[in-house]
């Protein structure tokens, strides 16, 4: 074969070793050096055929089976058939197999490192961790084949409640009790690195490489001091502050929580109420307007928290809406009616004889009249800015309160349009309240119960009987109109599962406003896929407030600031953070726990260490990861910043994505990454979020090492379900069940079907055989240009990471290009056609290219397949530098061939045709068949008919080839083909089965008869073609006149397969 543009070369033969025979291949030119013997190269075995369509006979095949089985049939040339050859099974044994497979590239492993986001080491890992990890070894190595130096360093987040709430489940209440922070540390570091232990196993397990020696974890000293610097760089640039200001809190944790700690599960149901704050001083700009109506005038407000109205401080209006006075007209059935079988509970204002007058936006009237369920009759409007600096009573402590204006959050879409404004319990009334310099009121402690500050709620639990007492007080009081559950999405905490609440509360916050542009113009620089994901994490950045990055718990990192023990100034400044950041880079953070504060002090103020002590707040763990760009990118020897693509769940977009984003800006003003892909979750076949009480999760163990019950849960290997993650769309959900797995399964041993087939072909291959590139027969040639094609679009697929793409082009490519056509044509000249003949050598030349070209391109996704097919190989291969891939991770991505793709357009569009023509004889042979006219297509001749001059002149040439490759009936695989100029000169009866059809984009649309008559001649003994010539020679009178000559040439040897 002509000389290439592939990225591998062969080795010369005669300045190469021989391995049992053969020369080292490297599609296909020569190259001088030396090969080594391949472990598992195997050239000798019995071996079945690749099922194939079943109008082909399988002559050749069952003589040499029966044959070998001492049947009637003595089989006189069975040894004269090329069956195929390989020791790779069509079984995986993937339980055995895969294992081995993965202590060969264990052994034989350079280094091997790249960025990874760190999955909480806090238990076992499920379907989503295995969609995760495969994507990334999907794309490491694929870039490995493409000759990049390969980065991957796997990751574990070890810190934080999750870890640590496991640790406290383990124990009893007296373990619990006799707990000190040194030793809950111990306990969660022992557990955290168990964890990493296992997980990293199972990762092994689905095939993923890894810099697994060297993984980093959160909790290593180095990691918490690169942390620490980090931290100091954001401190000392003024981007840290310590403030109160109410956060998420949850109570359950007691501790603050950040917005990608929360979840907001479906169903909940909240104790909504609207109430009435008396109004007891108008403003200058609206007494002409409202004085008539007092003293009996109101501000009407909603909310979802009516635990939080002993905190309220204001009534928030928007300047800019219509306001109206109305009336109450309540129905005469508006009584106290119990709320707790989901209807509205009347206050007891509306009883009253004299009710009172109720401010509501003008524009919400009509829809509160139809909530409330009676007439409220406009007396007045005004605009929102002249309820500015009004004055009401405070419903609990009577104390006067101010209308303010708020800013666009207050909206006519649900509500009254005043909104009950409590700056020590939500962000927006805390901006509010900074403005009209509001105290920022917040009468709760860390378990979510009223504090003495609450009076007589003091000790009820405000998500529980302080809530209803509030509510119960206000209708005492007269202040509650209706009362109605409401249903809505509501924060909870993701680790135990429990409401959370607003709670203003002192923490270190990080100001995002500092570097919030620098941001926003760092996302616009980033590669997102998919693309929608930059309008997600850009809405997310431009609206997020302070992050919150202090946490009230023990297993962290510790926020390194000193308190002054009476002013509670903290000390920060960068000699005290290079301080600990030197002692915990030596010692861990446990020394944050176990020194003094003399030692914890730089020297300089060691002297004063009396007059401070030490804080106990430790980092958000999305502080932890998301300094993984500095404790990893920017130490580890090789690597850099920025990576070239972080990949996690789409979830990630408020989580790692953005904290990593945040603080790698602010600290140096640029992205972490160049790219960010996102995935999306794992749901069931039927699109359901599994869970242990639907019994519908799928356990990635399971699949790969198959349940207690073997026929319902069979044992699949890692690569099936790699095959899996391949097949899916990853940027939106991906399903996963029983029958996708089968399906899977299938489609991977019809894939494994096809790499055998070819590796039993090239049993007796050698560079020296290989076919020049002109002189192939066309169907080679054609075969060559789908395959470049092929690996044209697959290649461009992996570069754009559309590996579903790829997964639909090789099972289109394998199944339908190859074993439906290609391979099915080319047995018989395999089979058949002599060992050494042109025929077979040629068809062995396109065989290797498709092999070593299919193998690489499924390796990234198929790893031990591949593999398995490369230590099988009956050929070593070597790389442009001579050196031999002895493995398949070792061996270059196909470069594309311009000659292979370079076949003239007449040759393509008449291939198509003919294909298109194929497609129509195989239905008339099966109606041949059916009729019982013959029995396999061999025992057919076909006649064609067509006026197209052009495709009539191709089809003359190619019945009348002068290579049996490219002979019409081969085609066809039938016997005979015959193209006929006039179907006058036919008897019909000679052709009992005829058809037509329209060749598509032709001229005038011209029709091709086809006819199908029996075989003229007998059957040849050895081939099972039928050809008039069988009978014509003397020694061997039962063969065809090919199968004579191969006879003839070659001397018969053991060559057929022993089944």
């Amino acid at each position: 074969m002509a000389a290439t543009a592939s990225s591998c070369k062969v080795l010369s033969q005669r300045n190469c070793l021989q391995i049992r025979g053969a020369a080292c291949v490297g599609l296909f030119n020569f190259r001088g050096s030396s090969s080594v013997r391949l472990p598992y190269c195997t050239h000798t075995s019995g071996m079945q055929d690749l099922p194939s369509s079943k109008r082909r006979s399988r002559g050749p095949v069952m003589a040499a089976k029966k044959g070998s089985a001492g049947a009637e049939q003595d089989g006189k040339y069975k040894d004269s058939v090329n069956l195929p050859k390989t020791e790779f099974g069509m079984r995986a044994n993937s339980l055995s197999r895969e294992p081995e497979i993965q202590k060969l590239w264990e052994d034989n492993q350079d280094a091997f490192i790249l960025h990874d986001g760190p999955p909480y080491a806090n238990g076992d890992l499920h379907i989503g961790h295995a969609l995760n990890k495969i994507l990334k070894d999907i794309i490491n190595r694929y870039k490995l084949l493409q000759n990049y130096k390969v980065t991957y360093i796997p990751g574990w987040d070890c810190h934080g409640l999750p870890i640590e709430l496991k640790v406290l489940q383990s124990m009893d209440q007296e373990s619990r009790k006799q707990l000190t922070p040194l030793k809950l540390r111990a306990k969660a570091a022992k557990f955290a690195r168990e964890t990493v232990k296992n997980q990293m196993a199972s990762f092994k397990r689905y095939g993923v490489w890894a810099s697994w020696e060297k993984p980093y974890l959160t909790l290593d000293p180095a990691y918490e001091a690169a942390q620490i610097e980090v931290f100091g760089q954001m401190a000392l640039k003024e981007y840290i502050y310590r403030g109160r200001k109410p956060v998420h809190w949850s109570p359950s944790s007691r501790t603050a929580l950040a917005e990608a700690e929360l979840e907001y599960p479906e169903g909940h149901v909240s104790k909504s109420i609207y109430a009435s704050f008396k109004v007891v001083d108008l403003s200058s700009s609206s007494r002409g307007l409202l004085e008539e109506f007092l003293p009996n005038l109101c501000l009407a407000v909603w909310t979802t928290t009516p635990w939080t109205i002993p905190a309220n401080a204001a009534v928030a209006v928007n300047a800019k809406l219509n306001y109206a006075v109305v009336e109450l007209l309540p129905p005469e059935e508006a009584v106290l009616v119990s709320p707790a079988n989901g209807k509205r509970r009347y206050g007891r204002i509306l009883g009253e004889l004299k009710k009172p007058n109720i401010i509501v936006a003008s524009d919400l009237v009509e829809t509160l009249e139809t909530k409330w369920g009676m007439k409220l009759l406009v007396k007045r409007t005004l605009l929102g800015s002249d309820l500015e600096n009004c004055k009401y009573s405070h419903p609990i402590d009577k104390r006067e309160c101010p209308v303010v204006v708020g800013g666009d959050y207050i909206t006519t879409e649900s509500g009254t349009g005043l909104v009950h404004t409590a700056p020590g319990h939500g962000q927006e009334d805390y901006v509010t309240g900074l403005k009209y310099k509001l105290p920022i009121f917040s009468p709760v402690d860390d378990d979510g119960n009223f504090t003495a500050e609450a009076g007589q709620f003091c000790g009820l639990n405000v998500l529980g009987d302080g809530n209803m007492a509030v509510v119960n007080y206000l209708d005492e009081s007269s202040s509650l109109v209706i009362e109605e559950p409401y249903k809505h999405k509501y924060p909870y905490d993701w680790r135990t599962k429990k409401p959370t609440i607003f709670r203003a509360t002192e923490q270190w916050f990080a100001s995002v406003e500092g570097f919030r542009q620098a941001a926003m113009d760092s996302i616009n620089k980033v590669m997102w896929i998919p693309s929608q994901a930059e309008n997600r994490i850009s809405t997310m950045t431009a609206s997020r407030s302070d992050w919150c990055i202090s946490r009230q718990r023990t297993w962290g990192v510790p926020i390194p600031a000193f308190y002054h023990k009476l002013s509670r100034k903290p000390l920060m400044n960068q000699e005290t953070i290079s301080h600990i950041k030197s002692i915990i880079s030596e010692k861990g953070s446990d020394a944050w726990w176990y020194m003094t504060i003399e030692e914890l002090l730089p020297e300089s103020y060691r002297d004063k260490a009396s007059e401070y002590e030490k804080g106990t707040d430790t980092m958000d763990v999305w502080f932890d990861s998301g300094s993984s760009w500095a404790a990893v990118l920017q130490k580890r020897e090789g690597l850099d910043i920025p990576a070239d693509l972080y990949l996690e769940g789409s979830d990630q977009h408020r989580g790692w994505f953005q904290s990593s984003l945040l603080t790698s800006v602010a600290s140096r003003g640029i992205a972490p990454y160049s790219g960010v892909i996102t995935h999306g979750f794992v749901l069931d076949e039927k699109g359901f979020k599994m869970s242990k009480s639907l019994g519908n999760v799928v356990d990635p163990r399971t699949v790969i090492e198959g349940g207690k019950n073997q026929g319902e849960s069979p044992a699949y290997g890692a690569d099936v379900l790699r095959l899996w993650v391949s097949s899916v769309d990853y940027t939106s959900d991906a399903l996963i069940g029983a029958q996708i797995l089968r399906q899977m399964s299938d489609i991977y041993r019809k894939l494994r079907g096809t790499l055998r087939y070819l590796l039993g072909n090239l049993y007796d291959w050698k560079a020296e055989n290989a076919i020049s590139y002109n002189d192939l027969p066309m169907i080679d040639k054609y075969a060559l240009f789908q395959l470049e094609n092929v690996v044209k679009n697959i290649t461009e697929n992996y570069d754009k990471y559309q590996f579903f793409k790829i997964f639909q082009i090789i099972q289109r490519f394998v199944i339908i290009d190859l074993s439906n056509f290609y391979f099915d044509v080319a047995k018989d000249r395999l089979y058949t056609g002599g060992l050494t003949s042109y025929t077979r050598r040629s068809c062995q030349t396109v065989l290797a290219a498709h092999l070593l070209s299919v193998v690489k391109v499924v390796a990234p996704i198929l790893p031990h397949l591949a593999e398995d097919v490369w230590q099988n190989l009956p050929f070593p291969i070597a790389n442009e530098d001579g050196s031999i891939a002895k493995f398949v991770f070792e061996s270059r991505w196909p470069a594309l061939n311009e000659q292979w793709l370079d076949l003239p357009s007449d040759e393509v569009h008449i291939w198509s045709k003919i294909l298109e023509l194929r497609t129509e004889v195989n239905k008339i042979l099966e109606l041949a068949r059916t009729e019982k006219l013959i029995g396999s297509s061999l025992e057919a001749k076909v006649y064609i008919h067509t006026p197209d001059a052009n495709v009539a002149r191709k089809l003359r040439q190619m019945s009348e080839a002068a290579n049996d490759a490219d002979s019409l009936h081969r085609i066809f695989i039938t016997s005979q083909a015959e193209v006929v100029s006039s179907l006058d000169d036919i008897p019909s009866e000679k052709i009992p089965y005829t058809g037509e059809y329209v060749i598509q984009e032709s001229d005038n649309n011209n029709k091709v008869w086809i006819g199908v008559s029996r075989a003229e001649g007998s059957k040849c003994e050895r081939c099972w073609n039928y050809s008039i010539q069988v009978g014509s020679f003397t020694e061997h009178p039962t063969l065809c006149s090919r199968c004579y000559k191969v006879v003839g040439v070659e001397p018969v040897t053991e060559l057929a397969a022993v089944s």
